[in-house]
């Protein structure tokens, strides 16, 4: 892309040049006029797409994308934070749809979730329980383990079941809803996208501009070079 952009302007730089080359050369009024006016568009055009990405010396206002690093990357926070994480949108996410209500999906993190010392609790109950002492005859907590795993399973998949239900869902989102903890949200959505802006740097922000839109840029220099030449025709012809 950047290579597509970099040959548009020097094969339109060239070729204006050129013809300013001819007409001067051959005594040819009409063609150096036309390739004068040309050069100009296309060079002024190929400066001013340069200047946005690069410091020029003595050219008040080069290298603008760089220079304004910090409010870009401002920008972006306030755009994802006004435009996304607004309490309307949060509200909007969470209400009704197709009058049900919406439902989170907290399989996946319940699957990963380690039940294993909810099992360890229920043995220390049975064990201090007046079912200690019978336990201990057959064998002590060590006949309990063949039933850790069962039963981790079996808790995962009530609790995946139950996470699934109206009322449940009805209750998150009742808790989530709370001004205090869309506040607390957006407040950790805002920091998270403190860190990771921190991480950016001037460098980076400009090349991640000149892969959006600098190969486009390159047809200003086409379109200016073209623009001037017809300026220039026009004249000579007057």
């Amino acid at each position: 892309m950047l290579g597509e952009h970099v040959n548009k302007s020097l094969v339109t730089n060239l070729v204006t040049l050129l013809l300013v080359l001819c007409g001067y050369v051959f005594n040819q009024a009409l063609l150096f006029s036309v390739g004068l006016f040309a050069l100009s568009g296309a060079f002024t055009n190929w400066l001013a797409v340069h200047m946005l990405f690069e410091k020029v010396p003595l050219l008040y206002g080069s290298g603008v994308i760089p220079a304004k690093f910090e409010e870009f990357k401002a920008a972006i926070k306030t755009l994802i934070m006004e435009q996304f994480f607004t309490e309307e949108n949060i509200n909007k996410f969470m209400s009704e749809q197709n009058g049900h209500a919406h439902h989170f999906e907290l399989t996946p993190i319940i699957e990963q979730v380690d039940l294993s010392p909810a099992f360890d609790s229920l043995v220390d109950v049975v064990q201090n329980s007046q079912f200690g002492g019978m336990l201990a005859m057959f064998g002590g907590t060590e006949a309990l383990e063949p039933m850790k795993q069962p039963f981790v399973e079996k808790m995962k998949a009530s609790m995946i079941e139950i996470t699934q239900t109206d009322d449940f869902n009805e209750l998150l989102k009742a808790q989530i809803a709370k001004p205090q903890v869309i506040g607390e949200l957006q407040h950790k959505v805002a920091t998270i996208i403190d860190a990771r802006l921190l991480e950016l740097t001037p460098q980076m922000v400009k090349e991640m501009v000149q892969q959006m839109i600098k190969a486009h840029l390159g047809w200003l220099v086409v379109w200016g070079g073209v623009f001037g030449g017809l300026f220039g025709l026009v004249a000579n012809m007057i």
